[in-house]
């Protein structure tokens, strides 16, 4: 039996053009480590460590027992779809029907539903960056070129409507966003959005794939959606799920509110694929949208306390420049000031090198901002208890300064 052969060829080039996503790789690298024995903490993961809401988890062993076991209409069920309406309505200002509702296996498939269909060959989407590292390859895996507007750490990770306005050409077809941001956690305020807003409203043909997954880990006190500007209310295809503000990633459950004609595509599309999201998790995330929102909100309140206190701790570290995010549950330093260190055997040249370091010399697992289109950045995710959080700190701060010019 032959083991090593080379299968390379047999794969097609549209796999061996996709890249594999870097969170999963630092979380497989670190899991490998603790394998080998070694004390891992890993801030790598967007999973919060909150456990899913008893109530939430209650009403899908109610809709088991009730017989939601079979097969859901392929745009999600209409008891969901109702209650995604009525949210929408409720905390966005944003009015849809019924078959502007498409429920996914994810948000992740609604993203990848909205680029098949709307993407061709040659066409562009303007991401503005840093971005989720799955938007390029959705987009790439369309065919179309994602365009990268890149932001630093002295534009609190947001791209202006004027540098937005320089981008567009014939080819543009979306832009694309989170906010708040991962890997950021920056969240862009009313007035940017509306700024952005007008920019896209002057162009007809252009539309807006908003990702608000993070929407309910907002430490502004009042989320906006894009969708709410009249200048691209009927072109904004607002993205969102349950995984984030529920604490539901296991359950697999996103979904967008979009034009009807781009609702259809995507229920097309997804009849391809998956079919329908599972029936008892939908009937959970029904419940949900209409329950006590108090479990989120507490949750909220301890990312808060978390962020604060990795704030404080990353801030006291010579060479690492921290702003102060204002959602999700991520911070993303700029370590430039590293590069060109060296500690033993290990030399940081880039954000690559500075989190590999990190990962087998302090044993603590981050993300490099290279993968979401930030070179000289790293994404922490403090979605971890603060115990980890404290050691985790204590381990970084050593690390860094052993790295000597």
């Amino acid at each position: 039996m032959i083991t090593n052969k080379d299968t390379s060829h047999l794969l097609s080039d549209r796999i061996q053009r996709l890249a594999e996503s870097a969170t999963i790789k630092m979380s497989r690298m670190a899991r490998e480590l603790k394998e080998e024995g070694h004390d891992v903490i890993s801030l790598s993961l967007g999973e919060p460590d909150f456990d899913t809401p008893q109530h939430i988890k209650d009403a899908a062993k109610k809709a088991l027992d009730e017989g939601f076991t079979k097969y859901t209409p392929v745009p999600g069920l209409p008891q969901l779809r109702k209650s995604i309406v009525d949210k929408f309505k409720r905390d966005n200002d944003l009015d849809f029907d019924l078959d502007q509702i498409v429920v996914s296996n994810g948000a992740k498939q609604s993203l990848a539903n909205i680029s098949l269909s709307l993407l061709n060959k040659d066409d562009e989407v303007i991401v503005l960056a840093p971005y989720w590292v799955t938007y390029s390859e959705i987009i790439k895996l369309a065919g179309a070129k994602p365009i990268i507007l890149k932001s630093g750490i002295e534009d609190d990770y947001k791209v202006s409507a004027e540098r937005l306005e320089e981008a567009i050409n014939e080819k543009t077809r979306l832009v694309m966003f989170s906010s708040p941001c991962n890997p950021t956690g920056s969240v862009y305020l009313k007035e940017e959005l509306e700024a952005l807003a007008n920019v896209i409203g002057k162009h007809e043909d252009i539309y807006i794939v908003s990702d608000e997954i993070y929407e309910y880990i907002n430490f502004t006190g009042k989320h906006v959606s894009i969708g709410t500007f009249p200048s691209v209310k009927d072109r904004t295809i607002t993205v969102n799920g349950f995984s984030k503000g529920f604490a539901m990633t296991g359950w697999r459950l996103g979904y967008i509110g979009a034009p009807k004609w781009v609702a259809a595509a995507c229920v097309k599309m997804q009849g391809q694929f998956t079919s329908g999201a599972n029936a008892f998790s939908q009937m959970a995330g029904a419940y949900a949208l209409q329950a006590d929102m108090k479990p989120t909100d507490d949750m909220r309140a301890a990312f808060l306390n978390r962020r604060d206190m990795m704030i404080e701790g990353l801030e006291k570290i010579p060479g690492m420049k921290v702003n102060k995010p204002l959602g999700a549950f991520y911070i993303f330093p700029d370590i430039s000031d590293f590069f060109g260190t060296s500690f033993g055997s290990y030399n940081i040249n880039n954000a690559d090198d500075f989190c590999e370091y990190l990962l087998n010399s302090a044993h603590v697992a981050t993300v490099t901002g290279s993968a979401f289109g930030a070179d000289n950045c790293f994404r922490i995710s403090y979605a971890a208890s603060e115990k980890d959080l404290k050691e985790a700190i204590k381990r970084i701060t050593e690390a860094c300064s052993k790295l000597k010019k």
